[in-house]
């Protein structure tokens, strides 16, 4: 083994029996790349990735490709979820220098730190104009070691170049308000797909942010055709193979435009952020199918994706038995000898199964055949079909429970918990079943109790069979913050609001820029990191920035402290431009700034929150979409239970009857 087997992290330890002499992010490898005068050969993925095992059982298990890089290279691995901060540095790198991105990332960098060649996946002889390892080595060493001055030259020009890109002075003078929100919903609207759902082509995300914003612009102004761009995205999703029908939960993407064929990992932070948008969906529509996928996601975190002490695991493999999707893929033949033919019969014609299949993993010089992705394709089921599908399914998954499950990716981050428990939060708030509080209440303990050391008032980033990490990352503070303040509005509980204080105050000393605004992604304490972020990009993951500025919003709110709103006014002035000019980018921060642009309505609970009658106010005031609201707790004491209705300065009314509360949030339509 190499001395990837004393770390932590799944992914590297995936790797820890290659020949490469592989090294972890750290000063040990940097010290010897210096030493020994070595450029250094960067790789960057996640335990889950299936490139990455491609890139594995292709590269790094080469043993030609391994002696190049160890006698001629130093080589480093990072784990992307672990090491967020490294990751953003150069897959922006390798994106500015390739117009491409994605993991595996493959980096070649001079002994301090900066890029001068990289790239994703590289096979080890070149294939279909990807150039291969076993030339491209020779000749970044014979350039290193012959044209070393013009290749160092080469990466101080691109370093000052990306840093520019990346820091660029701050804009004065943009204006940000209601136009800007109009503006950025008729950009993102071209992307939609008006056949199969979703915004922009193939390979298709998810990307929950995106129709999280427009389904609140066309709500706050009446757009029917808005909202039903969001709710067919979400009803062709919850249909396609990218959900997984027998067992709950989605895939990270779909390689096709119609949401058919995944890849098959499955992500905690897709699953957290789709919750929330099929809840505000569920909101809008009432359909029952979309709390179905609310419950049914739900039920696979709890089932696949918990520890015992309430932490959420990160993800789930696309592969098993070396094979991508062989668990959740199913052959006619399979079928058939599993299911009575009359059960067996509904459930090929409702899933689409076929005889020739519609999945082959072309990544696999030996694929299996006739493999089906399950999705939904007809719904014209009779009450006798209903019910013969209802006994062909509890068969199904009891069939796939006996397969070889793919590689769980175990770590616990901070920032993907913080994102699960504010869906987790906000879900029995909705819904109201007493498992999803339970749930929330035992992760927000494991959280604060195993991640919050209340001395030196810091969060750390991963815990893995019971060790922490010591990294700081701002991603992890905002995502727990935000996370906190949906579990605060979900019970009023007093405790969380004071964890949520504290966290705010943490991150707003760490992190804040407070002469331009924004939130750095690390500290000033974080060593070998050649550049410092503040990231903006609501991708797959939301941005810290965004989320920050929503949960200090409502923080203001709730706790009186204008300096919170003030901090996010400066954040928005940072971003403004990005906002303004690029709002395909920021869809979460477009709702951050919705939420400072209008005033909050504002329900104060009275008395006992916990309260059977607390609670029914509480829920009320959950069962009505209203994005631009804040629940908070009134602090005087009393046995009395009612609610405040409250909109800008002033309360309008009391009330103790939840079809009020219902009536005070409903947003009135637009005067034509």
């Amino acid at each position: 083994m190499n001395r990837l087997a004393r770390e932590q992290s799944p992914y590297l330890l995936q790797h820890r029996r290659n020949p490469v002499d592989w090294y972890p992010w750290g000063e040990e490898a940097f010290e010897k790349a210096r030493t020994e005068d070595k450029p250094i050969f960067l790789s960057i993925g996640y335990s889950t990735c299936h490139w990455c095992h491609v890139m594995e059982r292709e590269s790094f298990e080469n043993p030609e490709v391994a002696r190049l890089l160890n006698q001629h290279f130093v080589s480093v691995k990072v784990d992307r979820e672990e090491r967020p901060d490294v990751d953003k540095i150069y897959m922006t790198a390798v994106q500015n220098l390739t117009a491409q991105g994605g993991w595996p990332l493959t980096a070649l960098l001079t002994t301090d730190l900066k890029v001068f060649f990289g790239g994703t996946y590289f096979p080890p002889t070149g294939i279909q104009g990807r150039p291969g390892l076993l030339t491209l080595l020779p000749q970044i060493i014979d350039n290193w070691h012959h044209q070393r001055a013009k290749l160092v030259d080469y990466a101080e020009d691109f370093y000052r170049r990306l840093r520019e890109h990346i820091s660029p002075p701050p804009q004065d003078g943009t204006p940000l308000n209601a136009g800007t929100l109009d503006r950025a919903a008729l950009v993102l609207r071209r992307d939609y797909d008006p056949v199969d759902g979703g915004f922009g082509r193939a390979p298709k995300f998810p990307r929950p942010s995106q129709p999280a914003f427009l389904l609140q612009h066309g709500v706050r102004h009446g757009n029917e055709e808005t909202i039903q761009m969001v709710v067919h995205t979400c009803d062709r999703m919850s249909r396609g193979g990218i959900y997984d029908q027998i067992g709950g939960g989605f895939a990270r993407y779909s390689v096709d435009s119609r949401w058919l064929v995944p890849h098959f990992e499955k992500m905690l932070y897709d699953n957290a952020q789709l919750i929330h948008l099929y809840l505000d969906a569920l909101l809008v529509s009432d359909r029952e199918s979309f709390e179905r996928i609310v419950r049914e996601t739900l039920a696979y975190l709890a089932r696949d994706l918990t520890h015992p002490d309430g932490g959420f695991y990160s993800a789930e493999d696309a592969d098993s038995e070396g094979k991508e999707g062989k668990f959740y893929c199913w052959t006619l033949k399979e079928l058939r000898e599993l299911l009575p033919a009359d059960e067996c019969d509904v459930f090929v014609r409702r899933f689409g199964v076929t005889e020739r299949g519609n999945f082959l993993d072309h990544s696999d010089p030996d694929p299996l055949k006739n493999q089906n992705v399950l999705s939904v394709v007809d719904d014209r089921l009779t009450e006798a079909e209903k019910t013969l599908l209802s006994q062909a399914l509890p068969r199904v998954s009891a069939a796939r429970s006996e397969r070889v499950r793919p590689h769980r990716d175990d770590k616990i981050l901070v920032s993907w918990n913080g994102l699960t428990l504010g869906a987790v939060a906000r879900a029995y708030a909705v819904l109201g079943d007493a498992d999803y509080l339970a749930m929330a209440q035992k992760n927000f303990d494991f959280l604060w109790n195993t991640f919050w050391d209340p001395e030196s008032r810091s969060l750390c980033h991963r815990w893995r069979d019971g060790e922490r990490d010591t990294v700081q990352l701002f991603q992890g503070y905002a995502c727990f913050l935000y996370g906190t303040v949906e579990l605060y509005e979900a019970t009023l509980a007093p405790r969380y609001l004071q964890a949520a204080l504290e966290v705010a105050e943490s991150t707003i000393e760490r992190f804040l820029d407070r002469k331009q605004g924004g939130f750095w992604q690390n500290g000033t304490d974080c060593p070998n990191l050649i550049l410092r972020l503040k990231e903006d990009y609501d991708g797959a993951e939301p941005s810290g920035n965004s989320l920050a500025m929503l949960a200090l919003q409502k923080l203001a709110f709730i706790s009186g402290r204008k300096e919170y709103a003030d901090i996010v006014q400066l954040c928005l002035k940072a971003f403004a431009e990005k906002l303004d000019q690029y709002p395909q980018a920021v869809p979460l921060m477009l709702q951050a700034l919705d939420y400072s642009l209008h005033e909050p309505l504002r329900i104060v609970i009275h008395g006992p929150a916990d309260s059977p009658e607390g609670e029914s106010l509480i829920r009320a005031a959950h069962s009505v979409y209203r994005p631009d609201k804040v629940l908070l707790r009134a602090e005087e004491p009393g046995d009395e239970v009612f609610a405040s209705l409250c909109d800008d300065q002033a309360c309008r009314a009391t009330t103790s009857d939840p079809a009020q509360i219902r009536a005070f949030l409903q947003i009135d339509p637009p005067a034509k």
